[in-house]
């Protein structure tokens, strides 16, 4: 499974839009972002929180809900600390989206994959599976699995093939 989608946005008009598009997806929009559930991970509930930030508390709890597994659409004046200090909350969990656009985000020249990803990417588009990709870099499939998970997350994308095909476009820059 993919990580949740973590947005921040400057408009309400924006939040509104991705908001929808992620009810269409299957995710249970909320406003607000206090997690009343007692269970720590809220992934399998495909809880999509969103809202305003105005103070350190409300950021606190936008990073405990993303942290927790919810998706969030968190909307904040750009030009502000607070903004600069969400998006890197936000960012230590994994990508942070800044734009609406219904199109997926494009592969920056600078996402940056530990050794590891590198390897069983390069792995993978030369036509081996992953279970053949860790045993070559010593690696469990669990965590072969887990690098393969945080790279589609870094670039931002659902599929290990479209990992894959990111990995290799940027190679080829």
């Amino acid at each position: 499974m993919s990580a949740p989608p973590r947005y921040v946005l400057d408009t309400v008009a924006d939040a509104t839009t991705v908001t929808r598009r992620l009810a269409r997806d299957g995710w249970t929009p909320r406003e607000g972002f206090a997690l009343p559930d007692a269970n720590w991970d809220v992934t399998t509930s495909r809880l999509a929180l969103f809202g305003r930030v105005t103070d350190t508390d409300t950021l606190a709890l936008v990073t405990l809900a993303a942290a927790r597994g919810a998706a969030v659409v968190a909307v904040c004046d750009p030009a502000s600390d607070l903004c600069h200090a969400l998006v890197d909350d936000l960012g230590r969990l994994g990508p942070v989206l800044r734009r609406s656009e219904v199109d997926p985000p494009t592969i920056a020249d600078d996402t940056v994959l530990v050794p590891e990803q590198r390897a069983l990417l390069e792995r993978l588009a030369n036509g081996e599976t992953i279970a053949a990709a860790a045993t070559a870099e010593f690696l469990s499939l669990r965590t072969a699995n887990r690098r393969i998970a945080q790279a589609r997350a870094a670039y931002g994308v659902r599929t290990t093939r479209e990992a894959v095909l990111a990995y290799l476009r940027q190679r080829q820059r």
